[in-house]
């Protein structure tokens, strides 16, 4: 048997549905390489094994969880990376994919992890918190359109593929859970990614305030008296963000 550590934000799904639901959007694209992010009890892991010529790895923190793993599954022995995601190199010098029901505790640090693997990443199905899930697929205008958003949309396709209900779980979180989906998709063209990460975050590091004074120090006073600086940063595409980095200083 195991405990359930809130600390790490556990909350496991219980729902077998669901379960099989998840694996079959994932399946809907091709794979080789398989990473799972938080196995926690199996829920998941249980069909992941089951899939035939892939290569399967799982990154999980808990000791404890590993222990029930290994002693439930024994075919994991040897698959299992004892490690918070935050902390590991991409797992494969070669394409691959991640699944998860993500801790919430963590979610969006994760999405970015999945920003820095984006060269091999091929397609990435995880469970998060509804209103993250829902940040990630904003679009320019909506009150959720974020950091998150631009910096995820600028290299993904995302898709919201389904809600969760807060029920499927043990225990039940006190928010609701959507699945989404990233692939990868090509990049608006930039001047460089170091100028677009900058760019978006001082944006909206003040997004209360005119482009003109929240970014006022990446640019040159002459571009700034264009009356598109007039904007805010929630008012802008991703493609609005990508044409202005090369206006930047």
């Amino acid at each position: 048997m195991y405990t359930l550590k809130k600390s790490l934000g556990q909350h496991f799904l219980r729902d077998e549905n669901i379960a099989r639901k998840i694996v079959e959007a994932l399946r809907e694209q091709p794979f080789t390489r398989l990473l799972e992010v938080g196995p926690g009890a199996g829920a998941l892991t249980k069909y992941l094994i089951a899939i035939e010529d892939i290569d399967f790895r799982a990154v999980e923190l808990d000791d404890e969880k590993i222990r029930y793993l290994l002693a439930t599954w024994p075919a994991l022995e040897g698959k299992i990376i004892h490690a918070s995601i935050l902390d590991i190199e991409s797992p494969w010098k070669e394409p691959f994919t991640v699944i998860g029901n993500f801790p919430y505790n963590i979610s969006s640090q994760i999405l970015f992890k999945m920003l820095d693997w984006r060269q091999h990443l091929q397609t990435m199905v995880g469970m998060f918190q509804k209103e993250v899930a829902q940040r990630v697929a904003a679009r320019e205008g909506n009150k959720t359109y974020g950091v998150l958003s631009v910096l995820i949309q600028a290299f993904f396709t995302v898709e919201n593929l389904f809600e969760v209900h807060e029920q499927c779980f043990n225990p039940p979180p006190k928010v609701k859970s959507a699945v989404i989906r990233l692939t990868p998709c090509s990049a608006p063209a930039l001047r460089d990614e170091k100028s677009f990460f900058l760019l978006v975050k001082t944006a909206f590091n003040q997004r209360r305030k005119t482009l003109r004074n929240a970014i006022r120090p990446l640019f040159d006073e002459a571009t700034l008296k264009d009356a598109f600086f007039d904007k805010r940063a929630e008012q802008l595409s991703v493609t609005d963000f990508a044409n202005l980095t090369w206006k930047m200083r």
